[in-house]
């Protein structure tokens, strides 16, 4: 046996959705697609209204969660039904890279790291957008403090030790990590990116939700509620 050899855990891949029916199965091939030789659980925990998302799911082997609307709710009902040894979760417009779990294998060997994430890359051909990923990957490796868009995985202990993801609207995954750095928790930042939709930058303009970013984590740090924070960045109810 090679001795550096690293252990292959189960992994359970859980991605919260809201009217994502135009794209969910894609995403889910892709899991798979990249995890060559791994049999990965896929569950996806559905909080739009009438459940569209999962009523479009042609994957007849990935489990379905229904659930009341919020990231963080949603990840935590999509949790409660995994059964992998590690927790990845996944945004539906994000894309995992070849062999990633590998990548989580070799981060979490050995027991003394038993959570972190991936580096951001933004699938776009502009500076603008690349120059973004790049500052958040500096923030992140800096803070210790991803943002959900990294696919952020832990140990399902770890996870269910710190009873999952507050159930708060927004900042429910800078929650969860500032309180694994407070418990002490070592957070592996990978050098290998996932790649994600710029539909978010496109839509409101890259200064524009750049900027507005930057603002909610100030207001966020500066202790406002993560309510009136959810209201300010989404006034119309939607989704992120």
């Amino acid at each position: 046996m090679d001795p550096m050899a690293t252990s292959a855990r189960s992994i359970s891949v859980i991605i919260p959705v809201f009217g994502e029916s135009a794209i969910i199965s894609r995403t889910v091939r892709q899991v798979r697609a990249s995890a060559p030789g791994r049999e990965v659980e896929i569950v996806v925990a559905d909080g739009g209204p009438g459940h569209g998302t999962l009523a479009a799911l042609d994957e007849s082997d990935v489990i379905g969660v229904r659930c009341p609307p919020g990231r963080g709710v949603q990840m935590n009902a999509g949790a409660a039904v995994a059964g992998g040894e590690v927790l990845l979760f996944l945004h539906a417009d994000t894309q995992l890279h070849d062999n990633w779990p590998d990548a989580v294998d070799r981060a979490l060997d050995g027991g003394r790291v038993r959570a972190g994430a991936f580096s951001l890359a933004i699938d776009s051909p502009r500076v603008s957008l690349a120059m973004v990923a790049r500052f958040a990957n500096l923030r992140s490796r800096f803070e210790r403090v991803p943002y959900g868009d990294q696919a952020p995985f832990l140990d399902a202990g770890l996870f269910r030790e710190l009873g999952g993801f507050a159930p708060i609207p927004i900042m429910e995954d800078v929650d969860l990590f500032k309180r694994l750095k407070q418990r002490g928790e070592p957070i592996a930042i990978l050098k290998e990116p996932v790649l994600t939709s710029p539909r978010r930058w496109e839509r409101d303009g890259v200064a524009r939700r750049t900027l507005g970013n930057w603002r909610l984590r100030l207001r966020y740090a500066l202790g406002a509620a993560p309510e009136d924070l959810a209201r300010s960045y989404r006034p119309d109810g939607g989704d992120r």
